[in-house]
């Protein structure tokens, strides 16, 4: 499943941001050069797997993964300009806030209720 591929991708790299401001806070500025690239390329991953989202709703999938992923790339836009702008007082707690949403989305992938609906043909209907 194409969805799950993207989300567990990226609930990694989400989960790496913290990691590398940590890293960064310990005095390693190369921490921080990879905390920025990587934030960036989030949101592109977040744009991504809300193409790939939508795909899997419309073919039969739950509407909950663009309903979930949508507000995720809005929040990951938000931080970004959050971080540029060091108001680590909103980029802090909202960055935690992704990490929870991204990494629950990406188990929920691997439960049944995200498999795609097949409606069933006519030859398996029971008379």
């Amino acid at each position: 499943m194409v969805l799950r591929a993207v989300a567990v991708a990226h609930a990694v790299a989400v989960c790496l941001q913290p990691v590398l401001a940590g890293v960064y806070l310990n005095g390693s500025g190369t921490a921080l050069r990879l905390h920025e690239p990587i934030g960036l390329g989030l949101a592109f991953v977040s744009l991504g797997q809300l193409v790939v989202a939508t795909i899997y709703w419309r073919s039969g999938g739950r509407a909950a993964a663009v309903l979930v992923t949508l507000p995720v790339l809005a929040a990951e836009s938000f931080q970004i300009a959050m971080g540029y702008n060091r108001q680590l007082a909103l980029h802090i707690p909202l960055g935690i806030a992704i990490v929870a949403a991204v990494c629950a989305f990406a188990v929920w992938t691997f439960r049944p209720a995200a498999a795609v609906r097949r409606p069933r043909s006519s030859s398996e209907v029971p008379a």
